[in-house]
């Protein structure tokens, strides 16, 4: 029993890992922009999957690593991150149901709102300018999460996370 645990926790903190370093790996200029959001979309897979084991207080301590990583204002993105797997989890029953399609197009805007409010907490804090260029990422994430889902589903039954 605390084996299968141990290799649950294993699983889900590696996953955790790879999504922070393809986070914060540099991508060479303008197609900066259309980094996907690795992070959110493995918190958000978890939350949706176990949501017993992953939550928002995963996503605000993921959320502070992402900070302290980027180097830029401590909290931000952990707060906001919070936010956005707070509705992710308020709601998971609905999104497990949903179409795999449908659930792209929720996480698309999820990400989209995380942007924004990551923007608006950096602009009250410190004067940035916003990249409207910056959505069009989250379009990325759309596109992305069927695959995302389906390759993070098949880790989940392979090491059989519970």
């Amino acid at each position: 029993m605390t084996n299968n645990v141990l290799r649950t926790k294993l699983v889900i903190g590696c996953s955790f890992l790879i999504a922070l370093i393809l986070q914060t790996i540099p991508w060479p200029g303008m197609l900066d922009l259309l980094r996907p959001s690795w992070l959110l979309l493995v918190v958000c897979y978890w939350v949706l999957a176990v949501p017993h084991r992953v939550n928002v207080g995963s996503a605000l301590i993921l959320g502070l690593l992402w900070d302290l990583l980027l180097g830029s204002t401590l909290g931000i993105r952990g707060m906001m991150m919070s936010i956005v797997v707070y509705v992710v989890a308020l709601n998971f029953l609905v999104l497990r149901n949903m179409a795999l399609w449908q659930q792209a197009i929720v996480i698309g805007l999820l990400s989209m709102a995380l942007e924004v409010l990551i923007f608006f907490g950096e602009y009250l804090i410190q004067d940035v300018a916003f990249n409207p260029l910056s959505l069009w990422s989250r379009l990325i994430n759309c596109i992305l999460w069927p695959w995302m889902f389906l390759l993070m589903r098949r880790v989940r039954r392979h090491w059989h996370v519970k």
